[in-house]
């Protein structure tokens, strides 16, 4: 091995070691939105499919799982399906999902192609179309796919950056509806 190699091995050993010491859980929490903090209200959505335009104030009693997602996302799509099954499951015990679908691309702000979207990947909850961003900032969020999770009172109190923890987000949904701990998830029921 040449120096030149040495020396670029230990240059990107460094930058990554900078980088989980400044961003060291980037993936799992959310960015500038605190847990336990009175959750944003939808407020600035262009539209609204599969639902009126909703609020958080008409959500009051209700657990909610805010899921932000952009239709050309490889991981929001690996995502839906969980998200599907937590819906598909607690829905009739008082989980409302929304969808916030903020375009990462300009293609994505096309309406007639994200309703084409919601109706392909079967998304029969409410989603909410952010294509200012002004529900994105107001949640301080960075990344796609989020979840945020609020309780009966408006609070947010649990996020996931990104795929996986499936099963721990689903014990969250448990336990804000008053469910004992199951054998069986939501995510099992995919596999």
């Amino acid at each position: 091995m040449t120096f030149s190699r040495i020396a670029i091995a230990v240059a990107v050993a460094a930058l990554g070691s900078a980088l989980l010491i400044y961003w060291p859980d980037a993936w799992t929490t959310a960015s500038a939105q605190e847990l336990h903090a009175p959750a944003p209200d939808f407020t600035g959505a262009d539209r609204w499919y599969n639902s009126q335009p909703l609020t958080l104030n008409g959500l009051h009693g209700k657990v909610v799982l805010v899921e932000f997602w952009t239709r050309e996302c490889i991981n929001c799509l690996h995502v839906l399906p969980h998200t599907k099954a937590l819906y598909d499951k607690y829905a009739k015990d008082g989980l409302v999902v929304v969808g916030v679908h903020t375009p990462e691309y300009e293609e994505e702000h096309d309406p007639a192609a994200l309703q084409s979207a919601i109706y392909r990947y079967q998304i029969t909850w409410p989603v909410a179309v952010d294509n200012d961003f002004r529900i994105w900032n107001a949640y301080g969020n960075s990344f796609w796919p989020a979840l945020y999770l609020i309780d009966q009172n408006g609070r947010v109190v649990y996020s996931h950056i990104g795929e996986g923890d499936y099963d721990q987000t689903e014990q969250h949904v448990r336990e804000l509806l008053g469910k004992a701990p199951s054998d069986t998830t939501a995510s099992q029921a995919l596999e």
